[in-house]
């Protein structure tokens, strides 16, 4: 191999990624954000035992699910004679998938050759929105999986993880290419904020590892949001509301107060590129008592300090309006900005970006509006940046994929097992 090679996936390879990915999409790993026990829900497991079979078929021997659902495995290394010593890479993807959507009976319709005509979901009779759906532009004459509007497909992850495994095929069928070690790990409950709670870095045992988890072609993430997670309860109190005056204190009117003060800038749907945002995202309770769950999200911590403030204001204007009801705030970290730490070490996404480029990709280096489990993997000593996996409008029921942006992650793979190889 030369450092000019570029990999081509061959029509067969393709139709095995597209096999792949149709399999797991069928298999309903959705996570549960309200679930204290780990993984959050025992299905995940279903699609973990069904990797770790193709994994030993691919030659992985050690592959192996553990006791909180992780499946780990290794691609031995396979070197010249006399060949230096490899960094071990390893390839992430997560097994669950969006908690706010369907993820039961997915049906994913398959549609060859894209020429741009609208795409009509059967499920509902919808059609894909364009306007919601830039990158469909991009993808005339490719082959696409979409959903039929009444679930998400699970391109969230499961193209990542149809792409790891079409890789781990590759290195299967074409011994000439030269590789190093090659670790394989896929998660539960990314979706729910959880996935490296268990992940055992130390057994993992990779030098350096990338989650596939992007969008568009190309996508080089070296930068997600901090991301902090509030929960304000309101105490009321209840009486009957015939004889109400001036005993009542309605705790669900007291929440609101707190959506209505944070007024409509800095939400998420009003906000994109860099700017943070507060999302009031889950209200439940009754008279008595409610509870108020908000998502907190900025690339710095400044800016996250200054969103708890905003949060903190909104709450106090609402104690203010209802002064006989109990406001309590629970602000708890959920993740950090994974630049902090990969900058200390640039190879990991330097060798990516050398990687896209000798592919004839062009690499798109990003800030992710939203976490990877790369994000806390960065800050437990694993640096782990996040490439694309082809899918796009995520956790909704237009959720499509391209197959040939799938492809291109595979083959863009291959080559960064190269760059390392050489470095």
């Amino acid at each position: 191999m030369t450092s000019t090679t570029r990999f081509t996936l061959s029509p067969a390879e393709q139709e095995g990624l597209l096999a792949r990915f149709v399999r797991y999409v069928k298999v309903d790993t959705q996570s549960d954000d309200e679930a204290p026990c780990f993984p959050t829900t025992e299905k995940q497991k279903d699609l973990a035992r069904i990797l770790v079979e193709e994994l030993k078929e691919l030659g992985c021997a050690d592959a192996e699910m553990d006791e909180w659902g992780y499946v780990m495995a290794t691609v031995p290394e396979r070197l010249p004679e006399g060949h230096g010593p490899v960094p071990v890479i390893g390839l992430i993807a997560h097994m669950d998938t969006y908690p706010g959507t369907s993820g039961k009976d997915v049906k994913p319709q398959v549609l060859r050759n894209y020429q741009g005509a609208p795409i009509v979901l059967p499920g509902t009779g919808e059609i894909l929105p364009k306007d919601g759906n830039p990158n469909l532009a991009k993808c005339l004459g490719h082959t696409l999986v979409h959903t039929d509007g009444t679930t998400l497909l699970g391109g969230d992850d499961k193209a990542g993880i149809a792409i790891i495994l079409s890789l781990v095929a590759f290195l299967k069928d074409h011994p000439e290419v030269p590789h190093g070690r090659l670790r394989i790990g896929f998660t539960p409950d990314e979706e729910v904020g959880r996935g490296t709670e268990h992940f055992d870095v130390a057994k993992f045992a990779a030098d350096y590892a990338y989650t596939i988890d992007g969008a568009e072609l190309g996508e080089v993430e070296d930068e997600t949001f901090s991301a902090d997670g509030a929960t304000v309860t309101v105490t009321g109190h209840d009486v009957h509301p015939g004889y109400a005056k001036d005993k009542m204190v309605n705790a669900v009117r007291a929440a609101s107060a707190v959506i209505e003060a944070l007024g409509d800038a800095g939400l998420p749907e009003r906000t994109e590129g860099r700017e943070a945002y507060l999302h009031p995202m889950d209200l439940k309770g009754d008279v008595t008592q409610a509870t108020l769950k908000l998502l907190v999200r900025a690339f710095s911590e400044e800016e996250l300090t200054e969103q708890a403030q905003r949060l903190h204001a909104a709450v106090a204007a609402a104690q203010a309006r209802f002064p006989k009801a109990h406001f309590q705030v629970e602000i708890r970290q959920q993740y950090r900005n994974m630049r902090y730490a990969i900058e200390k070490d640039p190879r990991v996404v330097d060798h990516a970006i050398t990687a896209c480029q000798r592919q004839g990709i062009e690499p798109l280096r990003r800030a992710i509006r939203g976490g990877t489990d790369g994000s806390r993997l960065s800050f437990m000593g694993l640096l782990t940046p996040n490439l694309w996996d082809g899918a796009q409008s995520y956790h909704s029921v237009h959720e499509w994929v391209s197959l040939d942006w799938m492809a291109a992650s595979v083959e863009t793979g291959l080559q960064l097992l190269q760059v390392w190889r050489e470095q």
